[in-house]
């Protein structure tokens, strides 16, 4: 499975990047995240891992994403180290011609048995989760 969504924001991009990057702000815009916990010291970047527990499908899942890529204000990519199935996970962000920046999250992994049942409609459920988000973060800096 790998989805993708875009969205714009009217707020420049190192400004939106450096509120999305930062995982002390996700559950601020994740809307399926119960609890996040960075488990490495200093600052954010490459190497740093967090932990997430979310629900989703009814289920609790807990999960520790490392940072494997992070250029900042630009992009950042994730891979899961545990998790109930491997995932990763990608931010991009790019100036638009208004001064305002276009969002892109890029979203891979193969749920394999956790998810089965609910393998044909899991892209589908994943963008629309992923939407909901990115418009939670439109709005929250874009007042």
């Amino acid at each position: 499975m790998q989805v993708a969504v875009e969205q714009r924001i009217r707020r420049p991009p190192q400004d939106v990047a450096a509120f999305a990057m930062n995982p002390a702000n996700d559950r601020q815009w994740i809307g399926a995240l119960r609890s996040v916990r960075t488990l490495t010291d200093g600052t954010v970047g490459r190497g740093t891992r967090v932990e997430r527990v979310a629900g989703f499908l009814g289920r609790r899942i807990r999960y520790v994403n490392e940072i494997t890529e992070y250029e900042p204000g630009r992009h950042l990519a994730m891979r899961s180290v545990e998790a109930p199935f491997p995932m990763t996970v990608a931010y991009d962000f790019e100036p638009g011609d208004d001064g305002g920046t276009l969002v892109r999250i890029t979203a891979g992994g193969d749920p394999g048995r956790v998810f089965a049942l609910a393998g044909p409609v899991l892209p589908t459920l994943v963008k629309r989760g992923i939407r909901r988000d990115l418009t939670t973060l439109r709005r929250r800096l874009e007042g």
